[in-house]
């Protein structure tokens, strides 16, 4: 090697042995700077959503559900359920932005950086925001009593698969869309009914048969059935093993779609 291939190489900026490394690290330390915002609401949002929901609804169901108390029932539904909020929020307008306003993206395509490293560290990221938010949501709850299990730990690794198997494919939605109008239509027409009708606040048995496989077909169903089973000390209606595949095929095929997305903008 020459002396000016030499030079070139020393210049060169450095990167870690996994360059999605770079990325997370990247947007830790924006989120450093902006953390103090959200820890406020990550210890309010389950205080008022036990209180309202928990006791407060929850004193009007006398047998519970199930033999349950409602409290104890709702509690990993709605572990389930923000877990799925929080991926959204952390999905849709930052990636639309590092796309379309401040344009982020581009400015790590142009460094050492592939389009998986840009997309794995920005969903490593995600899946940071959503275990440290239930961390918060778990010790709030069991500070009210509403965990039966010790295995309630066990929520953690599913929430982060929920949380990706959420991520990725809107990864590749945000990408996509043109306008940030369609960022609001996910919510109204996809986030809001999924919270509603796959098992959070009521038993999915109830509905019309139609409407109960459409519940199935939904990553927050297996989410909720698998943070059920840990926290109330049951087995899950589905197999734990058939809830983890199917979370990761969404997984699996949400990165390529992100991926796809991802190098059709990026890579010229």
């Amino acid at each position: 090697m020459s002396a000016a291939q030499q030079a070139r190489e020393r210049a060169r900026p450095s990167l870690p042995r996994v360059p999605a490394l770079a990325v997370l690290a990247h947007h830790l330390v924006g989120y450093r700077r902006t953390w103090r915002g959200g820890v406020f609401s990550s210890f309010l949002l389950p205080v008022l959503t036990v209180l309202g929901f928990g006791l407060g609804v929850g004193a009007y169901i006398d047998e519970g559900v199930g033999g349950v108390r409602y409290l104890d029932w709702i509690v990993p539904g709605l572990i389930a359920s923000t877990a799925l909020q929080t991926a959204i929020g952390e999905s849709t307008w930052p990636v639309f932005s590092n796309f379309q306003w401040i344009k982020t993206y581009f400015a790590q395509s142009a460094a050492p950086l592939r389009v998986g490293d840009i997309l794995t560290g920005h969903l490593a990221f995600v899946v940071f925001r959503v275990l440290t938010t239930i961390a918060a949501f778990l010790l709030v709850t069991a500070l009210f009593g509403a965990l039966r299990s010790p295995w309630a730990v066990a929520a953690l690794p599913v929430v982060a698969l929920l949380g990706l198997a959420v991520a990725a494919p809107t990864f590749a939605y945000a990408a996509v869309v043109s306008t940030d109008s369609w960022l609001a239509m996910l919510l109204r027409f996809a986030v809001i009914p999924m919270t509603l009708f796959a098992g959070v606040f009521f038993p999915v048995e109830s509905l019309p048969t139609a409407l109960r496989w459409l519940a199935y077909a939904t990553p927050l169903w297996h989410g909720v059935d698998l943070c059920r089973a840990a926290t109330l000390g049951t087995a899950p209606q589905w197999s734990v093993a058939g809830h983890l595949l199917y979370l990761a095929a969404w997984v699996v095929a949400g990165w390529l779609l992100a991926r796809r997305a991802f190098r059709r903008r990026l890579v010229v």
